[in-house]
Parts: structure tokens; sequence; C-alpha cells
């Protein structure tokens, strides 16, 4: 039997993860979490059409692609996006091995490095099919109010789906590389996710450098339309780097973690039933 290429194996591992994955008992936390929004934007909406004033700043009316811009930057960037990072990509090696699959996997005339290359595309696709809609849901309730304009602002909205996208990407690739790494890497995922980026990012110094927090929520403001909120959100950071600087940054991580990830499955010796 001819040995797959690299790229020949990731696919097929993609496939048979895609709808691992979708299946899985894991797809309705992923629905919860990215659901929120939609509800928190559903009853915005309601309160709108009943007359009723729903956010104001300073005594005036928050408008809706404000609104819709806080929820990106308060529910998505800061807590779907990591969580379903963290809970999602510290296991796609650590279930193999829970499961004691991994030996089964490692039998096959593969390279070893595209099982977490194939699952992560799956991981990747996955998400994005269930969250981004979402996003796409909230946008269309919340933009009309106030008289925001939904052709106006559906450059934003692309900027924002490509935002999550990457951070979808990148938290999933960081914590894929931690569960081929450490023994109960979920644990870890939301240390890191809840205890260090958060006091990073409020820490002065160049700790918040160290964090994908802070190069993805850099690139928030590029992407909302301009208000109070979106200065609030930039005093956050004292010299923020430029949208290209954090997107190359970002890529960065990806790479690197992807790589570590491949790497430690390619020259780890896994003990089932530890």
């Amino acid at each position: 039997m001819t040995k797959p290429s690299f790229i020949g194996a990731s696919l097929r591992i993609f496939d048979i993860a895609v709808s691992k994955i979708l299946w899985s008992r894991r797809t309705a936390f992923m629905a919860l979490a990215a659901g929120g929004p939609v509800v928190l934007a559903a009853v915005l909406r309601s309160l709108d059409l009943a007359g009723m004033s729903t956010l104001r700043v300073n005594g005036a009316s928050v408008g809706g692609p404000v609104m819709f811009g806080g929820i990106m930057w308060l529910l998505y960037l800061k807590f779907v996006v990591p969580v379903l990072g963290a809970f999602y990509g510290t296991s796609l090696v650590s279930d193999e091995v829970e499961d004691k699959t991994i030996t089964y996997l490692f039998t096959r005339p593969i390279p070893r490095g595209s099982i977490v290359i194939g699952k992560y595309l799956a991981y990747v696709v996955c998400t994005a099919l269930v969250v981004l809609p979402t996003v796409l849901v909230s946008y269309l309730l919340l933009t009309p109010i106030g008289g925001g304009s939904i052709g106006a602002n559906f450059p934003n909205l692309l900027l924002d789906l490509g935002i999550l996208l990457l951070g979808l990407a990148v938290y999933g690739a960081a914590f894929a590389c931690i569960g081929a790494l450490v023994p109960r890497p979920l644990v870890a995922g939301l240390v890191i996710v809840f205890g260090w980026e958060q006091v990073a990012l409020v820490v002065p110094g160049y700790l918040r450098k160290f964090t994908v927090a802070y190069y993805l929520q850099s690139l928030v403001p590029h992407a909302m339309p301009q208000d109070d909120t979106v200065s609030a959100i930039q005093s956050l950071f004292s010299q923020p780097p430029s949208a290209v600087s954090s997107v190359l940054w970002l890529l960065a991580i990806l790479a690197v973690s992807l790589w570590l990830a491949a790497r430690a499955l390619e020259t780890r010796e896994f003990v089932l039933g530890q």
C-alpha cells in the first residue's frame, strides 16, 4: 500500500473528524455558547420595536451598529471564541488518548502529524459553520436599531466575520498544541483563557504581547463604527498594534502552534490508561 502524502492523509482525517465533531455532544455546547449573543440581540431588538429605550451612553441612545460592535467585543471575542478554542482545540489529541484510539491511528500508514492537522481543519470548519451564522443573525437583528443601515454597515460585518474566523483558527491551533504537549489540557486551556490572558491584558508592561487576545482584540477598533464606545475600547491599549502587525503575529502563532502539535505527535510516546 502506497503511503499517502501528508496533505492527503490530513484530508482523510478531516473527512472522518468533521462528522464526529458535528454529531458529538460538544456541538450542543457550541450551539449554546454561540446562541447566547443571538438571544441578547433578539431581546434588544424586541425592546426597540416596543418603543422602549435600550442602551444609553452619556444620555444618548446607542445605535444598533455600536451595540453589535459591543457584542462582538464582549461576548464573541472575549468569551465564545477563546472558550470554543480551548474546549475543542485541547480535545483534538487528548480525546484520542482518553478513548484509547490513538494507537489505532498510529498503526495506519499515514504521517502522525497529519492526525492533528486533519482534526484541526475539521474543528475550524465546524466551529465556523456554527458560530458565523449566529453573528449574521445578531447583525440583522441589531443594526436597524436607531436607524442603522444594514447595507451601509455590511463591510464592517465582513471584517467582523474575518476576525472571528481568524480567532477561532488561532485559538484552536494554540490549544491543539497544548493538548498535544501536556496532560489535562482542558484545565490548562481554561486557566489560560480566564486567568493568564485576563491578567496579562491589564497588567502594565509587555505581558499582554504574549497573549492571543492582545492581537485579536486589537483588530476590533478597526472594524467597529466610530463612537465613544470605540474610544473606550482603544483606551484599553496604551499602544495597540496596527491591524497588519496583529494579523501577522496571529498567523505566526497559528503556524508555530500547529508545527509544534504535529511535531509532538511525531515524537511523543503516549502511555494509555494514565
